[in-house]
């Protein structure tokens, strides 16, 4: 099956809202750095106490691996938005089929078909 055009600005309008949404959670948590997709974690100083600087760096590392998390999904959005405009979206990645539109609409993001 191939992509229509209006299947394509479908899939497309879901990939720039989870742009959108996955920005807005990286922001709370980080600044954009200049690549594309990354971030770079705040550090919020509570206090000068033992107890408030352990609790500094627990925020901290749990904001790093929540930041790693989101970073991919932007970064992976991102590359799928690049593909439509390059006309090779929906294709898979390992073997090059066409990625069936049920795993596109559940997943406009996949790289891959189910069987890859």
């Amino acid at each position: 099956m191939t992509l229509t055009p209006e299947i394509l600005a479908e899939l497309k309008e879901d990939l720039l809202k989870e742009k959108s949404r996955i920005q807005i959670e990286l922001e709370k948590i980080g600044k954009p750095t200049t690549a594309a997709g990354d971030y770079s974690t705040n550090f919020n100083e509570i206090g000068a106490g033992e107890d408030e600087n352990a609790s500094e760096v627990e925020e901290y590392t749990d904001n790093i691996a929540l930041e790693a998390n989101l970073e991919k999904q932007l970064k992976d959005l991102l590359e799928a938005l690049d593909k439509m405009e390059a006309g090779t979206y929906g294709s898979c990645e390992n073997c090059g089929t066409e990625i069936p539109l049920e795993r596109l609409r559940a997943y406009p993001a996949a790289k891959t078909c189910i069987k890859c």
